[in-house]
């Protein structure tokens, strides 16, 4: 059972690197513990309404562009596999999901072995050995771990177990009927909970350290969305539920039945107080399950030990050969772009795909032959930048690269801007990076406040300093930065206009090349 890749885990990054694999003839073969794709989604949300967005009708024929609005397909040439065909709603229900993952599977003939619950991974000087439960060993040259943030993040609380867990907790609301509720975690787990017990529960108090984040004012769209925050309303409208910022010290049972909670407030003059509650539910996360790894190829962790620690590739930085997949690659970019989402991770892993190729199948990066002219460069740029669906979704991640050399162009796509930074294209005397993003302060900004001043819309003069999406592209010098140019912004995303977006990128690319 030798292979050149062993894939752990069949979800969502499982079955795009399948399929990408399997397209190009690859010796690989992936192990899934569950009896079919993306078993996570058969339980997780809890209450069954994902926050990924599918809009189907978005007003593009471009199959390109309308993979903007559509964060559950995965990447394919074949439009009857796109979920937009599963579900018209707009914030679809999981299980429409889990069976669009089984039949993309099945169509693009990935070969998955289920039913294969993977317990040890070892690495000796000619690879990896993993061990599945039934006792099979399997062998490969490189593994890759696709199995996402299986694992509930339980935080240190004393007294954390007499609370009920997101994972296993009775998603009924009327079991919380005319009860006292804390839900422990102010993310969306927490706030989807919440708001689905308000109609039964008498009080709900949602709990945390840290302030509630907004995704339409950050752009994470792992923040708090507006599908979930309803919560809020009851709250600051007096309606006998409250969100409190502070930590939870101790959980302690009553004599009586249920629970004291003791809470050290982040903000209030009293600086402590303890609450009474008849249930407790901790939506506090999820981490990566790092203990199938024994000493040999223990991958070292980041962020509070959730997440494994990755280089620009998407490898391990301390186990050789070991890649990552999927949405335990947000640690790259934990909190500010995509990665943790369908929608990020399908470009992250076509990505990792293309640096396999080029690392162990002599396969560069795609790329096209460009006329190294200014206006062949930027007419180039500006048509990416205007359908790009990864740039758009992978802002400030992923970009696209037009490498100068020897009196040539070529252009490459969907390029992890660390990767470039990294050396991973190799050297070249001129190298412009063209990418998707915010302004450095953009989550500092109310977006709805006209009382702030902003950069107006197709303002060149000041597109440096807009906060919202907009291109920019960046200049490098045998590897070194050299200029940035910033595109301004436009209301309905289009960077086109002749005046505005195209001459003054032309001028930039000019002054570039000639050493200005």
């Amino acid at each position: 059972m030798a292979h050149d890749y062993l894939i752990i885990g069949a979800g969502p990054a499982g079955v795009q690197l399948a399929a990408l694999l399997e397209r190009d003839g690859r010796d690989y073969a992936v192990l899934e513990r569950g009896t079919a794709p993306g078993t996570f989604f058969t339980r997780y949300p809890r209450h069954r309404t994902l926050i990924s967005i599918n809009k189907v009708h978005t007003g593009y024929s471009d199959p390109e562009q309308r993979l903007r609005m559509d964060w559950n397909s995965l990447l394919t040439d074949d439009p009857e596999l796109l979920f937009t065909r599963y579900s018209r709603r707009y914030f679809p229900d999981a299980d429409d999901l889990v069976r669009y993952l089984a039949d993309f599977a099945a169509a693009t003939g990935v070969r998955v072995h289920y039913d294969t619950e993977v317990v040890r991974i070892s690495r000796d000087d000619e690879g990896f050995t993993v061990l599945d439960r039934g006792g099979r060993t399997w062998r490969a040259a490189r593994v890759v771990v696709a199995t996402g943030v299986s694992q509930l993040h339980v935080p240190p609380i004393p007294g954390i177990e007499h609370a009920e867990r997101y994972d296993t907790f009775d998603t009924d609301p009327e079991s919380f009927t005319d009860q006292r509720v804390l839900v422990i975690g102010k993310g969306n787990s927490g706030f989807e909970t919440a708001d689905a017990l308000v109609e039964h529960a008498a009080v709900i108090h949602v709990a945390g350290p840290h302030s509630v984040r907004l995704a339409w004012q950050t752009h994470y769209v792992g923040h708090l969305r507006a599908v979930n925050n309803n919560f809020l309303d009851t709250y600051q409208l007096k309606s006998e539920n409250a969100v409190i910022d502070g930590t939870v010290e101790l959980i302690e049972p009553r004599a009586g039945g249920g629970f004291r909670v003791r809470f050290r407030y982040a903000r209030a003059a009293e600086s402590s107080r303890e609450v009474e509650y008849d249930r407790i539910v901790a939506c506090t996360g999820f981490r990566f399950d790092a203990s199938v790894f024994d000493d040999s190829c223990r991958p070292a962790l980041v962020i509070d030990d959730r997440f494994p620690e990755q280089t620009p590739a998407f490898e391990s930085t301390t186990v050789p050969g070991l890649y990552f997949a999927g949405t335990i690659t947000q640690s790259r970019d934990f909190k500010k772009s995509t990665s943790g989402f369908i929608h990020g991770f399908r470009y992250g892993v076509r990505a990792l795909h293309r640096v396999l190729a080029a690392r162990h199948h002599d396969t560069p990066w795609p790329s096209t032959e460009l006329e190294p002219s200014p206006e062949a460069i930027s007419d180039a740029v500006v048509a990416r930048v205007n359908r790009s669906s990864a740039l758009w979704q992978q802002f400030a991640v992923i970009g696209d690269v037009v490498t100068v050399s020897d009196g040539a162009a070529r252009y490459q796509e969907e390029v992890p801007v660390a990767y470039v930074a990294d050396g991973g294209l190799g050297p070249a005397e001129h190298r412009f990076v063209a990418t998707l993003e915010y302004g450095p302060d953009h989550d500092k900004v109310d977006p709805f406040d006209i009382t702030v001043p902003r950069v107006v819309e197709n303002d060149a003069a000041n597109a440096h300093d807009a906060s919202y999406l907009h291109p920019v592209v960046r200049h490098y010098r045998d590897g070194t930065l050299d200029a940035t140019h910033h595109l301004a912004e436009n209301l309905e995303n289009q960077w086109d206009l002749p005046a505005v977006h195209q001459q003054p990128l032309v001028a930039f690319v000019k002054e570039c090349l000639a050493g200005a």
